[in-house]
């Protein structure tokens, strides 16, 4: 380890003075005061695009491990990443934290406002904890001033790679690991800033084990990367550094993340163990998968090409997130379907979800189960609950929707209340809300002018319709409607079915509907005896 450096020289290095020592930290961000067993667990996306399913599927699991252990739940935004951050992107996160009812006990509420005891929660917010926690590493060697180029890196890369080597900051290509302080003040004078990259004692020759919950404990070699802990262009950490300072600070217990960050977990509790901290527990979860579509393989969910990937597309779809959380629940815990088929009232937060038991492997995203939760979800719903969840939906994402229905909210009502009176066999060809609406359409006369009816006028026995027509009274009990139907039937030498067929075609437009007399009666006699002479005299 190199000879630590003086406060002076580090305020240069880093353009300020530390505001806080370790032990200042430490009696701000005190141990936690919780049942023994809570745990503290964390959600941290960044705002470098869309959320990501994945990153809904972690945070259902911190959320879950946190609910059920009577610990904390905290949100913390990792905005350090400057260079790649979208506009919008925070307000996005927050927007589907609260639609997914992912209640947060400690972090950011909305911009501008947090939470919580621990904070800042966004981490662009925590420089002076950040520089603090750097300064005590340059003091004591375990960091060092960096000056190298993105030029002189990528040189640096490109030899590594021709020579087959590791890509990194390590052993002769460390150039500046033990630069003396006279240098580092010239280069300072000089007017270059540096990052400050950790002094690794690693050796990749030897093994570090180190434990995931689910997995056990993993072989890796010793991290030898000096990698950077602060970037010299904005002075803010990286990925690596800012989640060791607020891991330890805001006392984080358990950190579930994909499985892509596995083969940095060496260098993460290499860092816990540089600054005598005990790290989190760490669970990493399987990657959601999809099989590809033009190679039958599987592979990882892509942002670019798939767009189940973005969570938002499942809000302006109109999934019920409660069907959504389901599902992801039901991968990461596979019981948990059949307990809930057991006890269909049964919810996620009742499951005890067990950590050792979660899936490690590539979890497949099946857009055939997921609709099947779907259709469990809706037929639970009483139709006044039914109304509202889609109206809400109708309100924010559907302008065209909205209009349509106006002031006739009883007329859906009667449309959705169709074959939900029979608690033993409700109707389940609802999915989404906006698929609940498509699936109802032909009962607004605008969208049914212009279906096509065409492709099943096969089906219309127009002698039938025009007797049906002649005796038709709106009023009809059902079982008269039906002696109706059978009687036309007999007079003009067809059967029952048929009958009810070329109603039905006339109606709708369709061929397979919920029960017809039902239908009849909701659309009301005027709009049925339109509906059928038209196609009469059509």
């Amino acid at each position: 380890m190199r000879n630590g450096l003086s406060s002076d020289l580090i305020a240069r290095i880093l353009g300020v003075a530390p505001k806080y020592t370790i032990a200042e930290l430490e009696q701000k961000f005190p141990p936690r005061n919780l049942p023994d067993g809570a745990m503290v667990t964390r959600a941290a996306p960044s705002p470098t695009g869309f959320m990501h399913l994945g990153n809904l599927y972690s945070m259902l699991i911190d959320k879950k491990l946190a609910q059920q252990s009577h610990g904390v739940f905290m949100l913390r935004i990792e905005d350090t990443d400057t260079d790649r951050e979208i506009p919008g992107a925070v307000d996005t996160i927050l927007d589907i934290v609260e639609k997914f009812r992912l209640d947060i006990d400690e972090g950011v509420l909305k911009t501008g406002l947090e939470k919580g005891a621990y904070g800042p929660y966004t981490q662009s917010q925590r420089k002076e904890i950040y520089h603090s926690v750097a300064a005590e590493l340059l003091a004591t060697g375990r960091a060092y001033p960096c000056f190298l180029t993105s030029d002189e890196m990528n040189e640096i890369r490109e030899t590594q790679t021709k020579a087959g080597m590791p890509t990194g900051i390590y052993g002769e290509f460390a150039r500046d690991r033990d630069m003396m302080p006279d240098e580092i003040i010239a280069k300072i004078d000089a007017g270059v800033v540096p990052s400050v990259r950790l002094y690794s004692t690693g050796d990749p020759s030897k093994k570090i084990f180190c434990k995931d919950v689910a997995r056990g404990s993993i072989a890796f070699p010793e991290n030898n990367d000096d990698v950077v802990l602060i970037k010299s262009n904005d002075g803010l950490p990286t990925y690596h550094f800012a989640h060791l300072v607020d891991d330890h600070f805001m006392r984080t217990t358990n950190v579930v993340r994909g499985g892509e960050w596995l083969a940095s977990l060496p260098l993460h509790i290499q860092m816990f163990n540089m600054m005598g901290w005990a790290a989190p527990a760490y669970s990493h979860t399987a990657t959601i998968d999809k099989i590809d579509d033009e190679t039958g393989k599987q592979r990882k969910l892509s942002k670019r090409k798939d767009p189940e990937s973005s969570v938002a597309n499942f809000i302006t779809e109109g999934w019920p997130i409660e069907a959504v959380l389901e599902y992801l629940f039901n991968l990461v815990a596979s019981g948990y379907e059949e307990e809930k088929v057991k006890n269909p009232l049964m919810t996620i937060w009742d499951y005890d979800l067990k950590l050792k038991k979660l899936s490690t492997s590539g979890a497949l995203f099946d857009w055939k189960k997921l609709e099947w939760w779907g259709k469990e979800f809706i037929a639970t719903l009483p139709v006044y609950d039914l109304v509202n969840r889609v109206m809400e939906w109708v309100h924010e994402y559907s302008p065209q929707w909205h209009e349509r229905i106006g002031d006739k909210i009883d007329y859906l009502t009667k449309i959705l209340a169709i074959e939900r009176d029979n608690p033993k066999r409700v109707r389940k060809d609802f999915v989404t809300w906006k698929q609940t609406l498509e699936e109802v359409a032909y009962f607004f006369d605008d969208i049914f002018e212009k279906s096509e009816i065409g492709n099943q006028k096969s089906e219309i026995n127009k002698n039938a319709l025009d007797a049906f027509l002649r005796g038709f009274e709106w009023t009809d009990d059902k079982d008269t409607w039906w002696n109706k139907i059978v009687k036309i039937a007999s007079d003009i030498g067809t059967k029952n079915g048929d009958v009810a067929m070329s109603l039905r075609v006339a109606l709708t437009g369709r061929t397979n509907t919920p029960d017809l007399y039902s239908i009849m009666q909701v659309m009301g006699g005027e709009r049925v005896i339109k509906r059928i002479g038209k196609i009469i005299n059509g």
